[in-house]
């Protein structure tokens, strides 16, 4: 296969995996996209693997996270920034992909034969020939190694440079629900294993069918065990969707949807206007009996504790309607880093009122978005701020913060902006009792794109790991919640059938009776156990293909 064939079929399956995901959301497109990457590179070695695994991550990459490009910019004068932040993100994102060819054809330790028959030095390889003779077991350690290196991978990209853990491979899966209940033993990297280890023996199947066309039922052994563990987990899935508890209590929650437009929000002469609607639309939404109400990440234009007017807007609300409420606000105190009183620091916030008028708690955004948050190294290379949509930057909060409804006997956490894509700080933020999670976040950032939808879906799995409902208040769509085994159970429509427009959903929350206790998730209580054990098995297996490679050498040499 030539050169330009592989980069074709790279880049097929780099579109493939991209169209797994929302708004397509074809989930089986998953199932194959990893085989294709593989076959593409098979035949080739070291630089030239890494490049076609590159061209696969740029194209699924640059097709999913096209959203980037409907960010508005303070800087009309500069409409490179959009389009610098796109490709500068996912060439990041595209070294995952790469990366993981790479390293599936380490792991696999072919062997290169150099031919001289001609006077020539050329490197000689069939793959096809060479895999289909190796055992069954030397194949299904192949396709397990792939997978296991695969959630290493994502395991890193969950982590490094603070994380970006967007449309991992197993979040794909999150509509076929059965299956993602796997999530709540393994979190989504288990998904991510499944899909991977199918999609690797497939391919492993495909080689055997062309290698040995004499043995016409070979192929069924390769993907057995991978069909046998979906069935398995299948029925996993249906009987834990089956066990789903008898209904309890409910709490009736009114989410709110300004739909704020993103240049407005950056528009100081237009706040009051803003916030006034907003009240005026939470007058409107309050005509039900509401528990409590939520309103999204950036809806208050100026900061709740130190606004007066802003203040008893919020606090009259309550007390009026007798109504909890948690809402975004920015906050601000003296910098604890440096001893001049000018110096602030600022924070993306969430505020708890109780129906008295009082503020009750706050929780503080602890993982910031780089460039849209914060910007990197600003002190050093400050024209950096020039390729942001944003002027200045917010200090990263610490630890989780329960808010609690004493009357009601009810307990929530609250997630902020995309720290819902986070299986670690969900699980942390689902401790001591919590009964639902909450994500308040402002995805008016990316117009009418995909965004939305795949920010949903990633924040359906953590409802699954954790075993809890799941609320999202948005300032423009998704506004919805999850249930505790991830089913979408409600979002809201406008009049026009629009998830942008503006306007509130009601929500009915089922809840455990009272005392009662939630069981936690297999996954809740030991955390990213599966996502660990897969680092240290693709760590295992590099280290048994260099030693087999040394051995080799050894040998040669005696």
């Amino acid at each position: 296969m030539s050169t330009r064939n592989r980069c074709l079929l790279a880049m097929v399956a780099g579109l493939l995996l991209a169209i797994s995901f929302p708004k397509f959301g074809i989930a089986g497109f998953a199932w194959i996209a990893p085989a294709l990457m593989l076959l593409a590179a098979l035949g080739t070695r070291g630089g030239e693997t890494f490049r076609i695994g590159y061209v696969a991550g740029l194209a699924q990459y640059l097709a999913s996270v096209c959203w980037l490009l409907f960010i508005p910019y303070r800087w009309h004068s500069i409409p490179i920034g959009p389009l610098a932040g796109w490709v500068a993100l996912c060439a990041y994102l595209a070294l995952y992909p790469a990366t993981w060819v790479w390293l599936a054809m380490r792991i696999s330790n072919f062997k290169f034969q150099i031919s001289n028959s001609d006077g020539s030095r050329r490197i000689r390889f069939r793959p096809v020939e060479e895999i289909s003779s190796w055992n069954w077991s030397g194949r299904m350690f192949w396709a397990l190694s792939c997978a296991a290196t695969w959630v290493a991978l994502e395991m890193v990209l969950t982590r490094l440079f603070g994380g970006f853990p967007w449309n991992l491979l197993g979040v794909s899966q999150q509509r076929i629900v059965p299956l993602a209940q796997v999530a709540s033993l393994a979190g989504v990297y288990g998904v991510s294993f499944l899909v991977a280890w199918s999609s690797v023996s497939l391919l492993c199947a495909g080689i055997v069918i062309v290698g040995r066309p004499q043995r016409t039922s070979a192929w069924i052994a390769e993907v057995m065990p991978p069909f046998a563990a979906v069935v398995v987990l299948f029925v996993f899935g249906f009987h834990r969707l089956a066990g789903a508890p008898a209904g309890g209590r409910e709490l009736n929650v009114t989410l709110v949807q300004p739909s704020i437009p993103q240049t407005l929000i950056w528009n100081p002469e237009k706040d009051e206007e803003r916030f006034h609607e907003l009240i005026r639309l939470c007058e409107t939404a309050l005509t039900n009996q509401t528990d409590l109400l939520i309103w999204p990440e950036s809806a208050i234009p100026k900061m709740l504790r130190y606004d007066r007017g802003t203040f008893q807007a919020v606090t009259n609300l309550a007390v009026r309607h007798h109504v909890w409420m948690i809402v975004g606000s920015d906050d601000a105190e003296p910098s604890g880093h440096s001893a001049s009183p000018k110096d602030v620091d600022y924070y993306n916030c969430s505020f708890f009122v109780s129906p008295a008028g009082q503020l009750e708690g706050r929780y503080r955004k602890r993982n910031l978005v780089i460039f849209g948050e914060y910007i990197p190294l600003q002190r050093w290379l400050p024209f950096l701020k020039w390729f942001t949509p944003i002027q200045g930057g917010f200090t990263p909060g610490h630890g989780a913060a329960q808010f609690e409804l004493p009357d009601l006997d009810v307990r929530t956490s609250v997630l902020i902006c995309f720290e819902d894509v986070f299986p670690q700080l969900a699980r942390d933020s689902a401790r001591n009792g919590t009964d639902f999670l909450v994500n308040i976040t402002n995805d008016g950032w990316f117009g009418e794109g995909a965004a939305q939808w795949q920010h949903a879906v990633n924040a359906g799995f953590r409802a699954i790991e954790n075993g809890l409902p799941l609320l999202r208040c948005t300032n423009t769509g998704l506004t919805c919640w999850f249930d505790s085994f991830g089913r979408l159970r409600g979002f809201f429509r406008d009049a026009n059938g629009s998830v942008y427009g503006a306007g509130f959903m009601v929500a009915k929350i089922p809840l455990l009776r009272a005392g009662e206790k939630r069981a936690p998730t297999f996954y809740h209580q030991h955390g990213d156990w599966f996502g660990w054990g897969c680092v240290a098995v693709a760590g295992l297996a590099l280290v048994r293909t260099r030693v087999s490679l040394l051995s080799e050498a050894f040998l040669k040499y005696v």
